[in-house]
């Protein structure tokens, strides 16, 4: 996706969520602030982005949203669990209604024969709700895995508000 495109993607999210009168928190451990940086472009952004977290390490995943280590100590960072810990952890630490959150493998190292290099877990959760949970293996190098990720995440995001409307 070019990042007019993605830029779209985010001007159809604000609209949907300030249509909704719904706020976002995002959870970002791999894209490291690429899905706030996109909304935020936009003007009027902080009508519907709350906050945003970049838990990056294992550290501050505990530290930052309450993930529990020994989870992550059992599934790994890039797990499906992860994914939904830090989502729940989002909207825990924040007065949003919806939280995304993604991690994985963006490349060109750190893949492994069961997680591979393009491996993504995204969650999207509304507050008191059910999370959505996809695991997606995305292609390309560093930059289109990050791409897709926030393409994938922001696109989950509408689908689930529609579900919900």
């Amino acid at each position: 996706m070019t990042g007019d495109a993605l830029e779209d993607l985010a001007r159809q999210v604000l609209e949907r969520c300030r249509d909704a009168g719904v706020r976002l928190v995002l959870a970002e451990a791999c894209t490291g602030g690429l899905l706030c940086a996109r909304l935020t472009d936009i003007p009027g952004a902080s009508a519907v982005v709350e906050r945003g977290f970049i838990p990056y390490s294992h550290e501050s995943k505990v530290e930052q949203l309450g993930v529990p280590l020994a989870l992550l100590q059992a599934h790994g960072s890039v797990s499906a669990e992860a994914v939904e810990a830090l989502a729940r952890g989002a909207l825990e630490h924040s007065r949003a209604d919806w939280a995304i959150a993604e991690t994985g493998i963006a490349g060109p190292g750190g893949g492994t024969p069961q997680k591979p290099v393009g491996l993504a877990f995204i969650a999207v959760l509304r507050r008191g709700g059910t999370a959505a949970v996809e695991r997606q293996v995305f292609t390309g190098d560093r930059r289109q895995v990050r791409h897709a990720m926030a393409e994938r995440a922001l696109t989950l995001l509408l689908e689930e508000i529609s579900v919900e409307s």
